[in-house]
């Protein structure tokens, strides 16, 4: 059972069953708004769409932090004996003591490119989950994208770095862009090399298997135009920046999780 039918929840439903983790008629999906059912019985025929809890072994609480209480208790009458929250900030403890004894409480930290099944999620358990638990909730996961085991008190680090970082890379492509433009291409053959240089660079270096520091390298000839340009990103504090910005990302969701 999914708990919330918005774009996470849109995202989990259609990555289960393109990845065959699950079948249409294995899930379900709870959903106040009639709206959103509508829509989610439109884009994802045969799952079961309730305004409610429905009978459940497993259930991934997908909605906003500030829904999650809510959440909870539409998963506590359930009878789910497990859970995973990808509700952001929303600490382990205190949907332990929402849902109840008996419940398993898992706790994830996805990014915005898990729509498009390429995302990364941080997974933390509390002190009675299993490896069987942890497996299960992986393989939900895994629908979004990549999947690494942390502990709970280092997912705002992974909320700064991968959770926040998307912001940083658009940031990134709309300066390429405009730099382009600046330069004098048209803007959209200047966004058609920005975005495909980020993609095949992000390829190159999840498939090469060469470092960072390697593929820059191998990109920057002594005295070259690459060496131009990396000068005066470091004379600007290009990496300097990028370590305050996780850094300051990671703080403030720390900051939040204490007021949740």
């Amino acid at each position: 059972m999914v708990v919330g039918g918005g774009k996470m929840g849109h995202a989990l439903l259609g990555g289960l069953i393109r990845s065959s983790w699950a079948t249409s008629g294995e899930l379900a999906v709870v959903e106040p708004l009639a709206s959103a059912r509508a829509d989610l019985v439109r884009r994802f025929p045969g799952v079961l769409v309730a305004e409610t809890g429905v009978a459940a072994e497993s259930a991934v609480l997908a909605v906003k932090p500030a829904d999650a209480q809510a959440g909870c208790r539409t998963i506590a009458g359930s009878g789910c004996r497990r859970v995973v929250s990808i509700a952001a900030g929303v600490m382990i403890a205190q949907l332990e003591t929402w849902l109840g004894r008996g419940v398993v409480v898992l706790r994830a930290m996805p990014n915005t490119p898990a729509v498009l099944g390429a995302g990364a999620s941080a997974l933390a358990g509390g002190t009675s989950v299993t490896e069987d638990d942890f497996t299960w909730a992986e393989g939900v996961l895994s629908s979004l994208g990549v999947v690494a085991r942390l502990p709970e008190y280092q997912l705002d680090s992974v909320t700064g770095l991968s959770g926040s970082g998307p912001a940083y890379v658009f940031l990134l492509a709309e300066a390429l862009v405009d730099a382009g433009v600046s330069e004098g291409l048209d803007r959209e053959v200047s966004r058609l090399f920005a975005v495909q240089t980020l993609l095949g660079s992000a390829r190159l270096l999840a498939e090469s298997g060469d470092s960072p520091e390697v593929l820059r390298a191998a990109v920057t000839s002594p005295g070259g135009t690459t060496a131009a340009g990396l000068r005066v990103l470091e004379a600007h504090g290009f990496r300097s920046a990028v370590l305050e910005a996780v850094a300051a990302a990671s703080i403030r969701s720390r900051e939040l999780g204490r007021t949740e």
